[in-house]
């Protein structure tokens, strides 16, 4: 998450900066037209012009309402915060907290996908061995879809470049049964 610019910042900080403006002339034209009203005849023509003047300052909160909200829906101007955190931190709780927490369950999920695609490359490497051990036709079918599946082989060339000793070769480690078989 890149910080925010100064100049979006400072942008951003003026059209709110004009959105409290029109806010307060709000509040001072609707105290000015409880004034008015109470003075002269009630009805909708007691003071035409207090109620322009109103209406005028409702339009420019709008108009600066919809520049803050596009200033703010641009990609990326403001720095997005995760909705656990902010109910983390509304509960009293520290954010350094939730940060290490957070890294913490993302290392055992990165260590648990780590361990099912191990377990899968070893199973692939299993089944081709044998498919080519029970149907010799199959043989370099079987040593295509280990070299596309297998990391650094499909793009390094065919299986039998890559070996055993290559990086990612054989399912990983010392080779298995596909790299003895020269798969």
């Amino acid at each position: 998450m890149a910080p925010v610019s100064r100049y979006d910042h400072d942008n951003i900080e003026q059209k709110l900066k004009d959105t409290i403006q029109s806010l307060y002339q709000i509040l001072v034209q609707v105290s000015a037209y409880d004034s008015a009203t109470s003075t002269g005849t009630p009805g909708p023509s007691s003071n035409p012009q207090s109620r322009d003047v109103l209406a005028a300052e409702l339009r420019t909160l709008t108009r600066s309402l919809q520049a803050v909200h596009a200033a703010a829906g641009v990609e990326g101007s403001l720095p997005a915060v995760p909705p656990e955190l902010v109910h983390y931190v509304e509960g009293g709780r520290n954010p350094d907290i939730y940060t290490r927490e957070f890294v913490e369950l993302v290392r055992r999920g990165n260590q648990l996908m780590r361990g099912k695609q191990a377990a899968f490359a070893s199973f692939r490497d299993v089944l081709a061995a044998e498919m080519a051990a029970a149907m010799p036709e199959l043989r370099d079918d079987a040593a295509r879809v280990v070299a596309a599946t297998t990391p650094g082989l499909a793009a390094g060339g065919s299986a039998a470049a890559g070996g055993a000793g290559a990086p990612g070769g054989g399912g990983g480690g010392g080779g298995g049964p596909a790299a003895t078989m020269g798969l």
